[in-house]
């Protein structure tokens, strides 16, 4: 069954589930998530574990065979399992289904597999695993959520920061969570009075914030333009290749300048950015125009006008006109 966070927790507290699966592309989150489980799990006397790594051609009759040999040391067993998202599917389920079936009360599996895309949560094998299993999807922390997932990490480790600090750090870790446990960490070492104050946490934490192309995409597409800002800005810093942005820029605006459909948010945000934009046939000709550029075959540096067009296109009307230098067509 689908399980909530605090729902999934409460879980780890009372018997123990044959089958937890835990769905997810957040590293950190998702790990914590699978070491209660295991913590749980060693708990109630389950002193061995294996490790399994499922790719599509791995036989999931070997988890039965696993379950049925048991070390001489040992009362009970955990079966770990990290799956690659095309690993699952009938078969596998149904090899699950079995064995939660049998009702084996001195094996544990721990199922730790990727985010799994809409097709395949609407797929039956994907309900009847839902059925069989305690469940937890795993999300992103987006960057509305972080100041409130920041300020429970903080409160854990028993800091106060005031409003501004808290606001200040969500930018600078946004978009890696890792990098906000190691920061939640130096402040803890630093122990400064509370609550800490904005200028206290410059001078401990630096700028760590991680994006990567796919999310700096989805911010232009949405009409960010500050985040898309910060994420120009953090990309340069740590040597980001302007080809790389704009081999995925120019492959979204393909695809709408043949008529074919995007997927997700990125798709409920294409009408936004036409009525910026004007047409995937503007943006391509300045992605043409870009390329000459980076290649020296124009004058001008290409990062900035690749930070000028994405800007543009995330709505900032108030940048100088990129056709002034490029005789680019206009917007």
């Amino acid at each position: 069954m689908p399980a909530k966070p605090a729902e999934f927790a409460q879980s780890l507290k009372g018997r123990l589930a044959p089958l937890y699966v835990i769905s997810g592309d957040e590293t950190l989150l998702v790990e914590e998530s699978c070491d209660a489980v295991l913590n749980a799990a060693r708990a109630n006397g389950f002193t061995e574990r294996t490790v399994h790594h499922a790719d599509k051609r791995f036989n999931w009759n070997d988890l039965t065979e696993d379950a049925a040999s048991m070390s001489l040391f040992a009362d009970r067993k955990v079966l770990d399992v990290r799956a690659t998202a095309d690993a699952l599917g009938k078969d596998a389920v149904d090899v699950l289904k079995r064995y939660v079936d049998k009702g084996v009360e001195d094996t544990l599996v721990l199922l730790r597999v990727p985010q799994l895309d809409a097709s395949r949560r609407k797929s039956a094998w994907f309900k009847t695993l839902e059925d069989l299993a305690v469940m937890l999807i795993v999300w992103p922390v987006d960057a509305k959520e972080m100041p409130r997932w920041l300020t429970a990490r903080l409160l854990a480790a028993g800091l106060d920061l005031d409003s501004d600090a808290i606001g200040y750090l969500s930018q600078r870790v946004e978009g890696n969570l890792l990098a906000a446990m190691q920061a939640v960490e130096k402040l803890k070492l630093a122990d400064l009075p509370s609550p800490i104050a904005v200028h206290d946490v410059v001078a401990v934490v630096e700028d760590s914030a991680h994006y990567n192309v796919f999310e700096l995409i989805d911010a232009v597409f949405a009409g960010r333009a500050p985040e898309v800002a910060r994420m120009l800005r953090s990309m340069r810093e740590e040597g980001a290749s302007e080809f790389a942005i704009m081999g995925v820029l120019v492959s979204q605006m393909r695809m709408l300048d043949a008529g074919r459909k995007l997927f997700g948010a990125r798709a409920r945000d294409v009408p936004g950015l036409m009525r910026r934009v004007g047409s995937a046939a503007a943006v391509l000709s300045q992605c043409a125009l870009i390329d000459v550029q980076a290649k020296g075959g124009l004058r001008g540096e290409a990062w900035e006008s690749v930070e000028t067009l994405l800007l543009r296109m995330a709505g900032a009307r108030s940048l100088p006109s990129m056709e002034r230098d490029l005789a680019y067509r206009r917007f």
